[in-house]
């Protein structure tokens, strides 16, 4: 299976995150060695960037176009969308949305340049709670939606940790480069 992160970024704001970009390739081989160890589950990976045009006043940039894109790239393909606004529906708090072999975030573009702690703590715990609810699913795990949301609010209302990886993608208390959700309590 081919998992395809696609960093979306308007013209302008290209050669200025341009880091940002670096990070999610990072992040994409992460993941794959993350969804082997958590899920079972061998993915290909791919990073990409969407560049959005500006002026384009009849054709705003939304969730409908972004899976006509998807359906466009080949619906077999679980396309993972980073994008600069939010999804106009969800059900998560995580600001994301989840379809078979499709999946959006809000990416949040960092404050200040090569800020990687803003990237890991709001922008791949996201990418993991839309990535452990597509890839249970696709494990035909009972109450899938239910047990991430769990964890999530645990996350943000409980104190429950982030699980830290480092570059290495091995579990770190120190120095990590990646965050994802809590995934101790997911029992296949």
């Amino acid at each position: 299976m081919l998992l395809h992160f696609i960093f979306l970024v308007k013209e302008e704001e290209l050669e200025s995150r341009k880091w940002e970009f670096q990070y999610v390739e990072k992040m994409a081989d992460f993941y794959k060695s993350w969804t082997e160890k958590v899920f079972s589950c061998k993915v290909d990976v791919q990073s990409d960037e969407m560049i959005v045009r500006s002026g384009g006043r009849f054709r705003l940039m939304d969730t409908p176009v972004i899976l006509e894109d998807h359906l466009s790239r080949g619906e077999h393909i679980f396309h993972f969308y980073l994008t600069y606004f939010r999804p106009m529906w969800t059900d998560c708090t995580c600001e994301g949305y989840f379809a078979e072999n499709f999946a959006m975030v809000w990416w949040q573009k960092s404050p200040k340049k090569d800020d990687i702690d803003f990237l890991r703590e709001k922008n791949c715990t996201k990418v993991s709670h839309e990535l452990a609810h597509e890839f249970l699913r696709q494990a035909k795990f009972k109450n899938y939606k239910e047990l991430v949301h769990e964890i999530w609010d645990k996350h943000l209302f409980a104190s429950l940790p982030f699980e830290y990886y480092d570059a290495s993608h091995k579990k770190t208390e120190k120095n990590p480069l990646f965050a994802t959700l809590d995934t101790s309590s997911i029992k296949f």
